[in-house]
């Protein structure tokens, strides 16, 4: 699935190593030892395993994000500091999304969608992953401006100024994520001229070169940078927090930053990992001595990617329906457009929430 996961590394051996294995059909040579191609189960893995994991993510995805769009667009004239960062947020998570279906098409049929769909397809992934990952940093340090340092940053926190920072960052991730037009491009398979694919096939060496410096660039700003952001700005958020007068509301957003940090963390760091150990075997500064080794690594890769994606279903649960200030809007838009429950069941969960609501409005909105 090489516009989402870069090849593995029995793709990249046979587009940039010698001529010696033009001829070589049904094994393939890796640091002076044969693979035999007939018993990699790695094809099975590939066709039955991601695709039905991208498919849940798409469509839980999907709904989640979609649900979250319709609760902001509702009250766009009366949006909140964060709120700001959830429509961008949930904007980027849908536009990433939406390049799933392209993937999975690919892992089954092969590229079949012609070259400027490879380049646009390519361009939102990297762009909407990055921006992505920098609007959750910048959510954390909107948090942390807004507890830690309440009045300096009344100037700063102005929505204003909020849509031109948010604007800033889908422009650098654009120009982070141009190049990906360049050499991105449709060509087939070297060992399977009937199988098209979609990935840095262009300018020869150099679109190797930009696929290591992609990865480098995709390990700083998608995980490394807003953790160490997330990490620093929600530690503060809870150590003020904890030294504060102790409330329901505000125990709840200690434990709330606590998770938010936890789930990016568990969700991105085995990818990143994989990754990683990748680029060093491409690099040669490890060396796969065992077949095993390569194929335990090429699933490592799909595997943990899965479950990198699975947090753009989890952005809307962790940083707007947590709150009861959304499901009660969520609610009156479900009711509205959608009138499944009865009026009985829509008031119980009404009353339920209206007391808390009161009181969030003026406390733990700040916190949550």
């Amino acid at each position: 699935m090489s516009i989402i996961t870069d090849h593995t590394f029995i793709d990249q051996f046979d587009n940039y190593q010698g001529e010696d294995d033009e001829n070589i059909t049904g094994n393939l040579t890796y640091d002076h030892f044969t693979c035999d191609t007939e018993k990699d189960l790695m094809p099975v893995y590939s066709t039955m395993f991601q695709p039905l994991i991208y498919s849940m993510v798409f469509l839980l995805g999907l709904l989640g994000n979609g649900l979250l769009l319709m609760v902001l667009l509702q009250r766009r004239a009366h949006l909140r500091i964060t709120d700001i960062y959830l429509l961008h947020l949930a904007l980027a998570d849908l536009l990433l999304l939406f390049t799933l279906p392209f993937a999975v098409s690919e892992v089954l049929t092969g590229w079949v969608f012609g070259n400027f769909m490879c380049k646009l397809v390519g361009l939102l992934n990297r762009l909407n992953l990055v921006c992505g990952s920098l609007l959750l940093a910048g959510i954390g340090f909107d948090r942390y401006l807004a507890i830690v340092h309440v009045v300096s940053s009344l100037q700063t926190r102005r929505p204003q100024t909020v849509h031109l920072i948010c604007a800033l960052i889908w422009l650098f991730c654009l120009a982070f994520a141009m190049p990906n037009i360049v050499f991105l491009a449709v060509e087939p398979r070297k060992n399977d001229h009937t199988w098209l694919q979609c990935h840095f096939n262009n300018h020869g060496i150099h679109g190797y070169n930009w696929l290591l410096v992609n990865r480098l660039l995709t390990h700083l700003l998608c995980f490394l940078l807003p953790l160490v952001i997330m990490c620093y700005c929600y530690t503060a958020v809870v150590l003020t927090l904890h030294h504060s007068q102790q409330s329901l509301e505000k125990q709840g957003a200690i434990r709330l930053a606590m998770v938010v940090t936890l789930v990016f963390c568990l969700c991105w760091l085995p990818y990143n990992i994989a990754l990683l150990v990748d680029t060093l075997v491409r690099l040669g500064l490890l060396s796969q001595k065992t077949c095993q080794a390569r194929n335990a690594l090429a699933l490592g890769l799909i595997v943990t990617e899965s479950i990198g994606f699975s947090h753009c279903c989890l952005n809307p649960i962790l940083y707007a329906f947590v709150g009861v200030r959304f499901r009660n809007e969520l609610l009156r838009l479900l009711t509205k457009h959608f009138p499944v429950c009865g009026p009985m069941l829509c008031a119980r969960c009404f009353s339920k929430t209206s007391v808390s609501d009161m009181t969030t409005t003026t406390s733990s909105s700040q916190y949550i």
